[in-house]
């Protein structure tokens, strides 16, 4: 089959065009493949847009992995095509006929494929649904041709920087609705929070199968460094200087949390209070999470200090679980850690507001108690110490834990609102508390199912909250 054929099989969705077989083994074995532990039962293209019918091929490949349990998922995945006589070899999915299918974000030529669609806003019908390109006309978009590198490892996304100015976040995982990063983004700026990576523009799929927000671009922060990375190398070389940066980060953060509780006339972010079942709901559905992850608990050593210890973590729950939740529930980032900040000529910068890519959208969407997303930075904490030790051999002072919670603590205080926390230290200390529960939780999961390497971790910091309660 000629590059042209390909295409245009493409073009009227002919899926035996492609090789079904290698792109379900490829889609199943990437790091963003969210369910790794369960058994895929059906793995099916349901929908290809093609963007570029020359050599190479570029489309955009819509794809569905169904469980055994009845689950399904939807993931995003651009391909590109050329013959194999090219003697491409880089993120290869598999060979059709005489010609290669493989990742179209390992290559310069077929990324700018995707990027130049923003430029012109462009809008490509299929039978199935459509797919559409938004540019803000105030940036400038992306060239002809763009200088074309990965942002790193991710987890759940892919990432391309675009001429050192621009960022491509491509969504892999798709679920119906807008996604938060793009809602969150246009929010914050529209209302003055200048600490993040601007929205430049975006793209989504309209049809019978979803409505969903497929990637955005952002403006990218030059000169800037990863805040987990931070936190190790200045723990590896015991240099306490950065604390005094976590106070400024807790002041970003409060300032955050303000303007996301600041806008009374849109039903989407206007601040809500509280219900009386608000707090009841809320231990309810970290007591299943508990019971979720204690049932499918592997027999690995990593994770033997926990064995058999769901109904103590329980009973830490219910010991937490007599606070009256006040405040107000506003929209928060949703998955906030170290790893989701950098700091810049600016100061700090805070990315990724999509939320847990694990949690449905709807979920990520729901309005909270700003209070989880500062559980999510303290447990970042405890977190970063522990890989600095475990991964890098470093010898983390005892006390850098509780130096560098205190500093983020008193600068978020000193910024945010207290009107949307609860009344008292009390009050806000058990339930920071219990959003700490569920990070640690969360946290295991997530490692269990991604980065085994890593179970330790969370292991070690549930482990020191039951020694903790005991105390």
């Amino acid at each position: 089959m000629s590059a042209s054929d390909l295409a245009r099989a493409i073009a009227r969705g002919d899926a035996s065009a492609l090789p079904a077989d290698d792109l379900a083994s490829w889609v199943t074995t990437q790091r963003w493949f969210s369910s790794k532990l369960r058994d895929v039962q059906e793995f099916r293209v349901v929908d290809l847009i093609v963007l570029a019918s020359d050599d190479p091929v570029v489309a955009i490949v819509i794809v569905e992995a169904r469980f055994g349990s009845g689950r399904h998922e939807i993931y995003q995945a651009p391909i590109a095509v050329r013959p194999r006589s090219s003697g491409w070899e880089e993120g290869v999915i598999g060979v059709s006929g005489s010609h290669i299918v493989y990742d179209a974000l390992c290559d310069e030529a077929a990324a700018a494929v995707l990027a130049g669609q923003f430029a012109g806003a462009t809008t490509i019908e299929r039978p199935q649904g459509c797919v559409r390109f938004h540019w803000d006309s105030a940036v400038g978009a992306p060239s002809a041709k763009p200088a074309m590198r990965t942002m790193g490892a991710e987890q759940s996304n892919s990432s391309i920087v675009l001429d050192e100015r621009l960022a491509l976040k491509v969504f892999r995982r798709i679920q119906p609705g807008i996604n938060p990063e793009l809602e969150m983004l246009r929010f914050l700026a529209a209302h003055g929070f200048t600490h993040i990576a601007a929205l430049a523009g975006w793209y989504g799929y309209s049809g019978e199968l979803m409505d969903a927000t497929l990637g955005v671009v952002q403006r990218y922060v030059g000169g800037a460094r990863d805040g987990w990375e931070l936190a190790v190398e200045a723990l590896v070389a015991a240099d306490r200087s950065f604390l005094g940066r976590l106070g400024e980060l807790g002041s970003v953060t409060g300032n955050m949390h303000a303007t996301l509780a600041s806008a009374a006339d849109d039903s989407a972010f206007a601040p809500e209070e509280p219900t009386v079942e608000t707090l009841s709901l809320l231990i309810v559905r970290i007591d299943e999470q508990i019971e979720r992850v204690f049932d499918e608990l592997p027999e690995l050593p990593e994770v033997a200090p926990l064995a058999g210890r769901g109904e103590e973590v329980r009973d830490h729950l219910r010991s937490l679980s007599h606070v009256g939740v006040r405040g107000l529930m506003i929209r928060v980032h949703g998955d906030y850690h170290l790893g989701q900040t950098v700091y810049g000529p600016d100061g700090w910068v805070i990315l990724d507001f999509e939320g847990e890519p694990a949690r449905p959208l709807l979920e990520r969407r729901r309005k909270r108690s700003p209070l989880r997303d500062v559980a999510g930075m303290l447990r970042s904490f405890a977190y970063v110490a522990s890989a600095a030790a475990l991964l890098r051999g470093a010898d983390v002072p005892e006390d850098w834990e509780a130096e560098a919670r205190e500093r983020f603590l008193e600068g978020y205080m000193a910024a945010v609102d207290p009107a949307i926390l609860p009344v008292g230290q009390s009050a806000v200390q058990k339930l920071l508390a219990i959003f700490e529960l569920e990070r640690a939780l969360y946290e295991l999961s997530y490692d269990l199912n991604n980065r085994p390497d890593w179970v330790g971790i969370p292991v070690d910091c549930i482990t020191r909250l039951l020694i903790r309660a005991e105390g």
